[in-house]
């Protein structure tokens, strides 16, 4: 686990690996990591026509997991840090969470957006 080499296939290396301990280790990434796949699962059944559409769903997507692996982060080294109870680590800890929450709401936001609009174009509600 030495961090200081240096070279593309290190650091890739140790990227994947932090990828693997999000997944595995976190409870929150695993339900995170099921809604994507899930609204990834009714883009496909709705059949979304516009590559902006998918590519914007992926980029919510990504934004979730991302603000979850960072949050996960932020756990892991207040742990480091101190066992105790610490007024400014749980600070941390809730805007971490705070930040995880606010991107999974925008995230929903916009993939409620998107999928009304193709249900409105499916049933004809737009005229």
């Amino acid at each position: 686990m030495n961090h200081v080499r240096s070279g593309w296939y290190a650091k890739f290396r140790n990227a994947f690996r932090g990828v693997g301990l999000g997944i595995r280790g976190e409870s929150s990434f695993k339900v995170h990591f099921f809604f994507a796949a899930a609204v990834l699962a009714a883009a496909a059944a709705l059949r979304l026509p516009d590559l902006r559409q998918w590519c914007i769903l992926l980029l919510c997507i990504t934004l979730v997991l991302t603000a979850e692996l960072f949050n996960s982060a932020l756990e892991r080294m207040a742990r480091a840090v101190s066992d105790r109870e610490d007024k400014n680590l749980g600070a941390a800890l809730d805007i971490g969470s705070a930040a995880v929450l606010v991107a999974s709401f925008g995230a929903a936001a916009v993939g409620a957006a998107i999928f009304l609009a193709r249900l409105g174009d499916l049933l004809g509600w737009w005229g």
